[in-house]
C-alpha cells in the first residue's frame, strides 16, 4: 500500500484537483484506491458527492472511538473509496495535540487497513501543524503542486528545509508545476529556471477553465471530460509519478 499525500505549505495551488483526479485515474487502472479528505474545506468530499456516514466521524476516528472501516464511504466509481471530511475536521490539530503519540496517529489508522488498498491519497490542508507532521509521518510520498511564482517556489524550499532540519527524507518530496500560465513572464521564467531540477516532475498542469468545471459536474475531470487537455495532463502526471517512484 503506497500512501501519497498531496501537500503544500501554501494554499490555492491545486492540491484538491490533483488529489481528486489522480485518485480517480489510479482506481480506473484497476487499483483499489482510498482518498482521504483532511482539508476542512471538504472540497474533495463535495466533488465526489459523498456525505459522511458518522457524525463527527473524523473526531471519533482520531480519538480511537471509531474503526476506520466504519468511516469509509464508497464513491460512484469502481475501486475508489473516500474517507470524507466533516465539520470536526477543522479541529484535528487540537484533537491531535491532546493525544500521546499524536505525530503517528494517521500512520496508525492507515496501518489498520492492512493490505486493503493499493494506493491511499491524502488531500492535505496547507500550513505547518500537528496534522501536517502526521501527514509527513504517514506518507510514503509528498506530491507537491506549486504555481511558478516566487512565493510558491519559496514554500517548496521551506518544506525541503523543514524536512532536512527534522531528519525527514527529502527524497519523498516530489514537486511539479500547477496552474501554469506561460503567457505570464514570471511563470515562463520560473518554469525555465527549474526545468532541470532533479526532484521536479516534467509534467505541468496548465491553468484551465476545465479544472474549474469540476465544481459544476462534481466529478473528476477524466470522468466527464476524458479528452480534455487537462485530463490528459493529469494522466501524464500520474504516469510520470509512477515512473519516478519506481526508481527510488
Amino acid at each position: 500500500m503506497k500512501v501519497i499525500a498531496i501537500y503544500n505549505l501554501k494554499g490555492g495551488v491545486g492540491k484538491t484537483a490533483t488529489a481528486v483526479n489522480l485518485a480517480y485515474i489510479a482506481s480506473a487502472e484497476g487499483n483499489k484506491t482510498l482518498l482521504w479528505d483532511l482539508d476542512p474545506q471538504a472540497s474533495t468530499t463535495f466533488y465526489y458527492q459523498v456525505k459522511a456516514k458518522i457524525k463527527d466521524g473524523m473526531k471519533k476516528l482520531m480519538g480511537h472511538k471509531s474503526e476506520v472501516e466504519d468511516a469509509i464511504n464508497a464513491t460512484h466509481y469502481e475501486n475508489l473509496d473516500l474517507l470524507p471530511a466533516d465539520i470536526s475536521t477543522r479541529n484535528l490539530d487540537i484533537i491531535l495535540d491532546d493525544m500521546k503519540s499524536s505525530k503517528k496517529r494517521l500512520k496508525n489508522i492507515l496501518a489498520e487497513l492492512g493490505g486493503d488498498y493499493d494506493y491511499v491519497f491524502i488531500d492535505s490542508p496547507p500550513g505547518f501543524s500537528v496534522l501536517s507532521e502526521n501527514i509527513f509521518s504517514a506518507a510514503d510520498y509528498l506530491l507537491l503542486p506549486m504555481i511558478p511564482t516566487t512565493l510558491s517556489v519559496r514554500a517548496f524550499e521551506t518544506i525541503s528545509e523543514y524536512f532536512q532540519d527534522n531528519g525527514l527524507e527529502k527524497k519523498k518530496i516530489i514537486p511539479f508545476f500547477s496552474m501554469v500560465d506561460l503567457r505570464k513572464n514570471m511563470h515562463k521564467d520560473i518554469v525555465d529556471e527549474y526545468q532541470n531540477h532533479k526532484q521536479l516532475l516534467k509534467t505541468a498542469i496548465n491553468y484551465s477553465s476545465e479544472v474549474e468545471k469540476m465544481g459544476i459536474f462534481r466529478a473528476p475531470l477524466p470522468a466527464f471530460a476524458p479528452k480534455s487537455k487537462s485530463a490528459k495532463s493529469y494522466l501524464s502526471l500520474w504516469e510520470e509519478f509512477k515512473s519516478a517512484i519506481s526508481k527510488k
